[in-house]
């Protein structure tokens, strides 16, 4: 594993307006991941899988445990700080796209630069940057309703990058796509990983999107049940080959 960029030691999450003896959300979640790795996060509906997400990406905070990002100690970052690690090492991909439905394409993109402090020239120069390197970039001045579902992920993963994170924490960005999509945007992700170096944790529940991660960790009952090594399974065509 490369260095350590997330350590999550003990980690639990219990939330106050649970019903009585409804078990914790996470408990004693200890793991770590290194920079560079695309790890896939699975598990059933009520597992604690996006729970682990929103602590990893400072939405959300643990009630037990220690999380350290490049070994630091995150409870001990003040809310400014928190702001600025959110705004500059993550980039936040989910299944509803949320983009702003009155700015177009490319000031949905420019969005985490403004929070940021950059300029406006140069806010739209890498948006516009961005949004060609996902594949539209004649797509700039388009309204998120102008825009198919596919399209409007792919402004969701530019605006994901704009400040070059360390990590992009996707949450079921496929799960409204159809399968050629989905396809086309996993692999733009793969591609990312792979010539960028940068971090990817995605959550999932289809195996065939787990299927382009490296590693695979699932959840069940707010625990690790299982961690190692993504089992690639045989493609239809190759199972068609020695069908009998």
């Amino acid at each position: 594993m490369a260095g350590r960029f997330i350590e999550v030691e003990g980690l639990g999450k219990q939330y106050e307006a649970a019903a009585p003896g409804t078990p914790p959300a996470l408990q004693g979640v200890t793991l770590a991941i290194g920079q560079g790795e695309f790890v896939a996060v699975m598990g059933p509906s009520g597992s604690g899988k996006s729970t682990f997400m929103n602590i990893v990406g400072l939405l959300d905070t643990p009630t037990a445990g220690a999380y350290r990002l490049n070994g630091k100690d995150v409870a001990g970052l003040s809310t400014d700080e928190l702001a600025h690690v959110r705004n500059r090492v993550f980039g936040f991909v989910f299944q509803g796209f949320n983009l702003l439905k009155r700015i177009s394409a490319a000031e949905n993109v420019a969005l985490p630069m403004v929070y940021s402090g950059t300029g406006g020239a140069e806010r739209r120069r890498r948006a516009q940057e961005l949004l060609a390197k996902v594949g539209l970039g004649a797509y700039g001045d388009a309204l998120p309703a102008r825009l198919s579902g596919g399209q409007q992920q792919r402004v969701a993963i530019a605006r994901a990058l704009a400040n070059h994170p360390q990590l992009i924490l996707a949450d079921e960005p496929t799960g409204n796509l159809d399968t050629q999509t989905s396809n086309e945007i996993m692999d733009f992700l793969t591609s990312l990983n792979r010539e960028t170096g940068v971090t990817i944790l995605l959550v999932t529940h289809e195996n065939d999107i787990a299927q382009y991660a490296r590693r695979l960790i699932r959840f069940k009952d707010g625990r690790v049940v299982h961690d190692g090594p993504v089992t690639r399974e045989p493609q239809p065509a190759a199972r068609e080959k020695v069908a009998p």
